[in-house]
């Protein structure tokens, strides 16, 4: 998301992110994040940094994944999701906190770091929290 959007602008974005997401359209997907964007697993205690490597890890992905978006809230340069993501037919509560410098996706189940993306991670420290750029 680009500092400036206005919430209808913002909101159509986040619409188009969560619909190329179900549609395995990683283009469209990844639109949304800034070059320099972070992504955090606080459950596997992994933190992706750049569009590019998020993008990378999530085309590699090897479940079948599928999205249901269950609503979006947000105003400014804050904006929460609550979603269904299930994979290989399992369903994980999710929510995802997006911010203008990236996101933070909260699972209702925990998960173990996944191997496979491993060069593209690097380990969050116990307990930290991406504290937002001012």
């Amino acid at each position: 998301m680009k500092p400036g959007m206005g919430a209808d602008a913002i909101r159509a974005a986040l619409d188009r992110h969560w619909a190329a997401s179900d549609a395995n359209d990683f283009e469209t997907e990844h639109d949304i994040y800034l070059e320099d964007a972070v992504l955090e697993y606080p459950q596997s205690g992994e933190r992706i940094r750049g569009r590019r490597n998020i993008q990378i890890t999530r085309t590699k992905q090897p479940s079948d994944k599928r999205f249901a978006v269950r609503r979006i809230i947000g105003s400014g340069d804050l904006w929460i999701t609550e979603y269904i993501l299930t994979y290989d037919g399992k369903p994980s509560y999710t929510v995802s906190i997006m911010e203008f410098s990236g996101e933070t996706q909260y699972f209702g189940d925990p998960f173990e770091a996944s191997a496979w993306r491993a060069r593209w991670v690097e380990r969050m420290d116990e307990g930290a929290i991406r504290m937002p750029q001012k």
